[in-house]
């Protein structure tokens, strides 16, 4: 009987440096971001500390200008596109096909990369995500499946919920249905605002995050059925 690690991260650790090896091609990731980018800062920083080593950030791409996300791109001298979205529909199929082009001009491709939301206040076309399939990641503040989509936070505490937290999954056509890659749990106390929520679970994530790009890029991780495990 075959056995298999599950990805929960339970307790928090500091992401510590490793040595890339000699030889190896990097992976390719575009994030597309929406607001001020503090998940895409601990990407970066990841990067940048070489906790990841096995992936390069292409580009940041942005439906919003003058966002915060896009001052931290340029910190770490990663090139920024706006596409401003304004006046379009949520889910676009023409405007996926304009982010796709730009991803791909910047060497993201379905073949060898990777895509990442940061806060990106879009939906996916059915298009998008069929044309990156299993190679789009997001973080959602909510243990999914449960409260998907927007006000997680708000909704946990309005349900009465005990524990809330964290997910990175992969991305499917439907919102927040993806197969999950990792989570992390977070106590709600029973003083809790949406603020003091959302601020404990966004320390999650961005602990959560880097280590999923890791484990991908790393090729560590094996999509079966709904279920993400560890290669062995």
């Amino acid at each position: 009987m075959t056995s298999h690690r599950i990805l929960v991260a339970r307790r928090p650790h500091i992401l510590e440096a490793a040595e890339p090896e000699q030889g190896d091609s990097l992976v390719p990731i575009g994030v597309l971001v929406s607001g001020r980018g503090s998940n895409l800062e601990s990407i970066l920083d990841a990067v940048d500390g070489k906790y990841i080593t096995k992936g390069r950030v292409n580009v940041v791409i942005s439906n919003k200008p003058s966002v915060g996300a896009l001052e931290i791109a340029r910190k770490h001298d990663v090139p920024t596109v706006i596409l401003d979205d304004k006046g379009l529909p949520k889910m676009d199929s023409d405007y996926d096909g304009k982010t796709i082009a730009t991803l791909e001009a910047h060497g993201v491709t379905p073949k060898d990369g990777l895509v990442a939301l940061a806060g990106y206040f879009r939906i996916l076309s059915p298009q998008f995500v069929d044309h990156y399939h299993n190679r789009i990641m997001n973080v959602h503040p909510a243990l999914l499946p449960a409260f998907p989509g927007l006000d997680a936070q708000k909704r946990a505490l309005e349900h009465g919920v005990k524990v809330s937290g964290a997910t990175v999954h992969f991305v499917a056509k439907e919102v927040d249905a993806g197969p999950v890659i990792l989570q992390a749990h977070v106590p709600i106390r029973d003083d809790d605002t949406v603020e003091t929520l959302s601020e404990r679970i966004l320390r999650q994530e961005h602990r959560l995050y880097p280590e999923a790009i890791r484990l991908f890029t790393d090729d560590q991780l094996r999509i079966e059925g709904r279920r993400v495990v560890l290669k062995t």
